[in-house]
């Protein structure tokens, strides 16, 4: 049965605040290539404290970031 998936709304929020993906990955010390697998939904276990860091530099709650995206029938 399949239950949905999880989608980081990584691009949408920084497209909004008008960041760009190497000044985040810089201010926050993150590695450009796991950013990018978070951008692209491509991780299957979050980092919390990468959850975290994003939340707090976003000035977001998780809610924000994180969307249920249930299967299509």
């Amino acid at each position: 049965m399949e239950y949905g998936n999880l989608h980081l709304r990584i691009n949408e929020i920084l497209e909004e605040k008008g960041i760009s993906k190497n000044k985040i990955c810089k201010d926050l010390d993150i590695p450009r290539t796991n950013f990018n697998k978070y951008c692209r939904d491509g991780v299957s276990r979050f980092d919390t404290g990468l959850i975290c860091k994003l939340c707090w530099y976003l000035n977001i709650n998780v809610g924000e970031l994180i969307e249920y995206k249930r299967p299509e029938k």
